[in-house]
């Protein structure tokens, strides 16, 4: 476990020592002692936090207030609407690559659009069952693999996208939301109609949106690794650091500068590694 610090931010930060059984699947651990005020930067995963700790993490958005372990889909935190609080949190974060999420929750993360949902309304008692399993595990390694053997178990007993549309989303993550989406459903052979509507419905977002948000994520991490931003347009597909400026705003409710200072992307370089958790 590792300590992570960034301003007034200070948490303790586990990795998983093995990868996933399960392609698409990563995870990480947090124990956070005095969580304040985090902004949810937008990711283009869907998002599981199973807690397990003394404490309870709050989760503030539109909705109101949102406690316990929860699920989140593609774009969490889209217009800065959203904010991470807790004492004493302890937790493991789950990211699913949306071509898997479907198998694991059981339900397709369309019917999460960006919202968060408690993991009890999607799966009941289930939800308790891992929470009291968790926290009779006593090293971050065992609640790794039990979360790991939990989640595969759903993935292999639950529906896979369609081919087509797995090689769409690997196709835009791969070219960084360079691709043109216009010319997607051509390589697969379908009709455009056909290809948005099994994207939307099976991946939770449309393809147009999943390339802003990867181009976006990419461009984000890029500000925090101290990269200027004007550079970061150029390199990332803007049209200029004004195009680049409007999209953190729209995705982020702040400046690419505020953006750059931001815990939730920085402890990504400890806790995520690669950031491999959207291929």
């Amino acid at each position: 476990m590792r300590t992570f610090r960034h301003g007034a931010a200070v948490w303790d930060v586990a990795c998983p020592q093995r990868p996933s059984r399960v392609a698409g699947l990563t995870m990480a651990g947090f124990r956070v002692r005095d969580l304040d005020a985090l902004r949810m930067v937008p990711h283009p995963a869907v998002t599981m936090l199973l807690e397990f700790g003394a404490g309870s993490p709050v989760l503030d958005c539109a909705a109101g207030q949102r406690r316990g372990s929860l699920v989140a889909g593609p774009g969490l935190g889209s217009g800065g609407a959203v904010r991470a609080r807790g004492v004493n949190v302890e937790c493991v974060q789950v990211r699913l690559s949306p071509v898997i999420a479907r198998a694991v929750l059981g339900a397709s993360p369309a019917g999460l659009d960006g919202a968060v949902v408690s993991l009890e309304d999607l799966w009941g008692r289930e939800a308790s069952l891992i929470r009291e399993r968790l926290a009779g595990v006593p090293s971050w390694q065992g609640r790794f693999a039990l979360t790991d053997a939990l989640l595969a178990r759903r993935y292999e007993a639950g529906p896979p996208v369609d081919p087509e549309v797995a090689w769409a989303w690997h196709r835009i993550v791969g070219s960084r939301g360079l691709t043109r989406v216009e010319g997607l459903a051509a390589e697969v052979g379908w009709s455009r109609k056909r290809l948005w509507t099994r994207f939307r419905s099976q991946l939770g977002l449309p393809p147009k949106r999943a390339v802003k948000l990867v181009r976006f994520d990419h461009a984000a991490h890029r500000l925090v690794a101290g990269e200027g931003a004007a550079r970061v347009a150029a390199d990332a597909g803007y049209a200029d650091q004004s195009h680049l400026h409007r999209d953190v705003m729209a995705f982020t409710g702040a400046t690419p500068a505020t953006v750059a200072g931001e815990p939730f992307l920085a402890v990504d370089d400890i806790a995520w590694p690669g950031r491999g958790s959207t291929a």
